[in-house]
């Protein structure tokens, strides 16, 4: 769970909209249901591992979005919506045992040619490499390799990348992912992959390719994601 740190790496966003995330998630999912009432305070920041006053920050922000009722006296309940608005919203990895507060890592990011085996896309010859090691609550979960088209910016600086890739691309480049299509298989664990991550190079694991489109319909952007089976699932839920 995330922690109450004073200092937070670059890039990070503030732990209270972490925790919102984290509860959008979870009414989303369905593990936060309509009417439930959630636990007292105290015991909810003390599970989570923060203060009191961060947790107040996560929970008006839900009440903000119409995902929380704040009774006096009484506690907070879920007021459950269809379509729940989150900065995650098109994520689909999960831990085994359900939800997980995602998190990244950037590994580097580099500005090359476009490799011949990616799907067409864009208007550039060139595309930003932005490798990324993903956490779930802390876990290594998932290695992302992400091809955004080289005609949205010149370079990318790795301090103005938020948490969010998405986040980043709605505030810093007005470029928003509109529809995305992932085609699931499986493929061998990169070289380049960290030991921290949990399966060696060259292991056979779930791989995700991405093909997603910006607000105008082009093609924006292609992303691999190598996920660890014994860690995280991928999810796909229709309503």
């Amino acid at each position: 769970m995330p922690q109450n740190h004073a200092t937070q790496p670059p890039g990070s966003l503030p732990i209270y909209v972490q925790i919102t995330e984290l509860l959008v998630r979870d009414i989303a999912a369905g593990r936060l249901i309509d009417g439930e009432k959630l636990p007292p305070e105290r015991d909810m920041a003390e599970e989570l591992g923060i203060a009191v006053g961060t947790l107040r920050k996560a929970l008006a922000e839900l009440q903000n979005r119409g995902l929380l009722e704040r009774v006096q006296g009484s506690g907070n309940y879920v007021r459950a919506i269809s379509d729940p608005q989150s900065v995650y919203a098109l994520f689909r990895l999960e831990l085994l045992g359900g939800g997980g507060l995602p998190t990244a890592e950037i590994l580097t990011i580099d500005r090359l040619e476009k490799p011949a085996d990616l799907p067409a896309f864009g208007r550039s010859g060139q595309a930003h490499r932005i490798r990324r090691l993903r956490r779930l609550s802390g876990k290594p979960a998932a290695l992302e390799e992400i091809w955004l088209d080289g005609s949205y910016i010149e370079a990318i600086e790795r301090e103005a990348v938020s948490e969010s890739l998405y986040l980043f691309y709605r505030t810093k480049l007005s470029l928003w992912i509109a529809r995305a299509e992932d085609q699931i298989g499986l493929d061998l664990v990169p070289d380049w992959a960290p030991s921290i991550f949990g399966q060696a190079p060259g292991a056979a694991v779930t791989h995700i390719q991405r093909i997603s489109q910006d607000q105008e319909g082009f093609r924006a952007e292609v992303s691999r994601t190598w996920l660890d089976h014994n860690i995280a699932r991928y999810v796909s839920r229709l309503k």
